[in-house]
């Protein structure tokens, strides 16, 4: 009856998790390029091989002895699939196609300079012309460099992802794709950077001007979900609350029978 307990308590933990999730891609429904994630959870049958040995388990998901006795957490995913394009017909807006990420210059508080990479396409220009996103970080070309253009010549950028002015190529935008996204960590709200092992490769993606691209995700659908989620959640705390009653008729009623 006690390993009811845990069991239970196991539930709740993943659906907590589910949840967190869930109301992180709400959060999200409005940012621009931003890719809905998911939660993944494991049952005791699937994980008894490896859980006979593993003693690394971290506090919230610890079990009893070397046995699991429920639902263990398994691993957060990232879906990139495109999201839905949005017509704004502002000059420095842009939004890739299928694959593909813009390359930009990140600064943390420190100062510290890395590159990052982001679906996120609602660029502008600076008074010296230099292309940055909305928090100011540079974006860059092909080569890595920062992308200036002049802010007084009109701008067109074509399919390719080539920035032209006055008829002449100024730029040509940094566009990075990689071969397994499971090598690619969020970062911050809306960039992502490799992990160790992530291999690039040509980008398939094609440059549309004057487009956004929208958070790949459904709200009516996040919000059934997290319906479900609730009432799992509250199923499990009804046993765990069953089970407490009957161990308090257990222990101070069975005894003086």
């Amino acid at each position: 009856m006690v390993k009811g307990l845990y069991t239970a308590y196991t539930g709740m933990i993943n659906e907590q998790n589910r949840m967190d999730v869930l109301t992180h891609n709400l959060a999200n429904a409005d940012t621009t390029g931003y890719k809905k994630e998911g939660a993944t959870s494991q049952s005791f049958d699937s994980v008894l091989a490896y859980k006979i040995k593993d003693t690394t388990d971290v506090a919230r998901g610890r079990k009893i002895g070397k046995m699991s006795l429920g639902v263990k957490v398994g691993e957060t995913y990232t879906d990139f699939s495109e999201g839905s394009m949005r017509q704004t017909d502002n000059t420095y807006d842009l939004a890739l196609t299928d694959s593909g990420f813009f390359t930009v210059e990140f600064t943390n508080k420190a100062g510290q300079t890395s590159i990052k990479y982001t679906r996120d396409g609602s660029f502008t220009a600076t008074q010296e012309g230099y292309l940055v996103t909305k928090d100011g970080d540079y974006v860059l070309d092909n080569g890595g460099r920062h992308i200036q253009v002049d802010p007084l010549a009109e701008v067109t950028i074509d399919r390719n992802g080539n920035i032209y002015q006055n008829g002449s190529a100024v730029a040509a935008l940094g566009i990075a794709d990689f071969e397994d996204y499971n090598y690619l960590e969020h970062y911050g709200e809306n960039y992502y950077q490799p992990l160790e092992g992530a291999t690039m490769k040509q980008a398939q993606g094609q440059v549309l001007q004057g487009y956004l691209e929208m958070a790949n995700m459904q709200v009516v659908s996040e919000m059934v979900q997290l319906i479900s989620v609730t009432r799992q959640y509250e199923s499990n705390q009804k046993i765990i609350q069953t089970i407490d009653g009957s161990l308090e008729i257990a222990a101070n009623q069975l005894g003086k029978v």
